[in-house]
This record gives C-alpha cells, sequence and structure tokens, in this order.
C-alpha cells in the first residue's frame, strides 16, 4: 500500500474512532455509572446532526450553531432525566428498555414531522474548508484533523473531571455506592441528573461535529447505537478509558478491513468484541 495512501487511512480511522469515543463515552456515563441501559442514545446522536443543520442554516455560523445545540441537548437532557429516567433507578432493566425504546419512536416520528424523510448536508466551515496536499494527487480534509483534535481536549477534559475534580470523586463514589454517596448528604439524584444530561450532551455533539463529513439521514442513530454498546462492552462497563481504547480499536480495525478484507468489513467490530471478550469477559478495563 502506498505511504501516502496507509496515511489517510490511518488518518480517517483515527478520526472515525474519536468521533465514536463522544458517542460511547456517553452511553459508558449513562450504563456504567447509573445503572440505565439506554437505547435511546443513538437518536440524540442523530437529533444533534440535525440542530446543527437547523440552526447553521439558521445562524450562518457553524460554530455558535455547536454552542446553542450543546446547550439545548443539556436541557432536554436534565429534563427527560427528572420526567422520566429518574423514575427507573429502582425497576427492572425490562422497564429501562421498554422506556427508551419508546423514546427512539417518538423521537423518529418527531424527526419526521420537522425535518421530514430527506437526507441533508452542513457545510464544512469556511476557515476549515480546505485539504493539506499529501503528493501530486492525494490531499486530506483539514475539517477531518480538527475534529479529531476537539474529540482529544474533550477527552482530556473528561479524564481530569472524572479523575481530579471533587465533581469526578462524587461521581465514581456514587457509581460505587449510590447509598452511602446519599447518607453523607449529597442529592445523588441531582448528580444522576447531570451525568445523564452529559452523556446525552456528549452524544448530539458528535452528531454535530460529524455533520459535515457525512449525510443527515433518518435513523443515522440507530447505526451509531449498535457499535457503541460495542465499544462499552469491549472496553469494559464505566470505563471512560476503556470506551477510548475500544473505540480506535474499532475504528482502526473497521477501516482497514473495509480497505483489505470488504468481504468482512460489516462484521469487523462484532469479531473484535469476540475475540475480546473471550480473552477479558469483563473488557479490557473493568472499573474497580
Amino acid at each position: 500500500m502506498d505511504p501516502a495512501i496507509f496515511l489517510i487511512h490511518l488518518l480517517n480511522s483515527v478520526q472515525y474512532g474519536l468521533l465514536l469515543f463522544l458517542v460511547a463515552s456517553g452511553l459508558t456515563l449513562i450504563f456504567g455509572i447509573m445503572g440505565i441501559i439506554n437505547l435511546a442514545h443513538g437518536s440524540f446522536y442523530m437529533i444533534g446532526a440535525y440542530l446543527a443543520f437547523s440552526l447553521t442554516a439558521a445562524i450562518g455560523n457553524f460554530w455558535l450553531a455547536l454552542a446553542l445545540g450543546v446547550v439545548l441537548s443539556v436541557l432536554v437532557g436534565l429534563a427527560l432525566e427528572w420526567l422520566l429516567i429518574q423514575r427507573l433507578y429502582h425497576r427492572d432493566h425490562l422497564y429501562q428498555v421498554l422506556l427508551t425504546y419508546g423514546l427512539i419512536l417518538i423521537f423518529e416520528e418527531a424527526r419526521s414531522l420537522i425535518w421530514g424523510d430527506d437526507v441533508h448536508g452542513v457545510q464544512v466551515p469556511d476557515f476549515l474548508s480546505f485539504s493539506i496536499p499529501l503528493t501530486e494527487t492525494l490531499s486530506y480534509q483539514v475539517y477531518r484533523l480538527a475534529m479529531s483534535g476537539i474529540c482529544l481536549l474533550l477527552a482530556a477534559g473528561m479524564y481530569f473531571l472524572i479523575q481530579h475534580t471533587r465533581l469526578g470523586m462524587i461521581i465514581r463514589a456514587g457509581a460505587s455506592n449510590r447509598e452511602m454517596v446519599q447518607a453523607l448528604g449529597i442529592n445523588i439524584g441531582l448528580l444522576y441528573r447531570l451525568v445523564f444530561a452529559l452523556g446525552i450532551a456528549l452524544a448530539a455533539f458528535a452528531g454535530m461535529l460529524g455533520s459535515p463529513i457525512s449525510s443527515v439521514f433518518p435513523g443515522m442513530g440507530n447505526q451509531v447505537l449498535i457499535v457503541s454498546f460495542v465499544v462499552v462492552v469491549i472496553g469494559g462497563i464505566g470505563s471512560v478509558r476503556g470506551a477510548l481504547v475500544a473505540a480506535l480499536l474499532i475504528g482502526i480495525a473497521d477501516t482497514f478491513c473495509k480497505v483489505l478484507v470488504p468481504q468482512i468489513a460489516g462484521m469487523t467490530a462484532y469479531l473484535l468484541m469476540a475475540a475480546v471478550l473471550l480473552w477479558r469477559p469483563e473488557g479490557l478495563f473493568k472499573r474497580a
């Protein structure tokens, strides 16, 4: 394989993996820390992409649309946790599956009513709409590099928040022993509400960030949801570090399988998950 082509595929695989990490990290916070199986998580990725399409068209500035979309997604996350999710903490997972599957149907119908069933696109920001030449005939889009950089900054920020702040310490404690944290006078309900809103915001932000390089289309959240659950299982439930490593592994494996072995490209993530679970049934980085 030509070195320049290999570099392009490697950069694409890292960019895909980092974007997948944003979605999966929100899922692992909600699933691993709160114990909520949120089947509607992929719908927020889709909603983020549609928000980027509408807000960019209305405001005329992608970055302002991104900021406003994050605020709106946080508010939606807070409202959903307050109205619905908080009622499920002490119930069987079946109730969580039924409720969040119902949310998928509601969000899909709302999307159809608001945006229709057409495929849309979001324009790449002007100052990032150029490419870096690699050879005389090959180049790489700068926006993809910017996406990777933003995802890495968010990953570093999440690590610092969870591992080196008082809020992160409380989140980790709440994940280990909810009743003890509550007995110490900490409002665990408010804490879980914030964690849920953060998880939703990460999924929506990933959808907004990825919208300029992919089409905005109905059902796009269902595709990313399945792969996100695979990331959580491979990385270890509740481990953000595991989600990052697993997402990068899937990104690299999926991209190069599509190039080298296209016959099994659709099964790459699942084969990788099966191999990891045979080796470490609890995932790569099981939370202590």
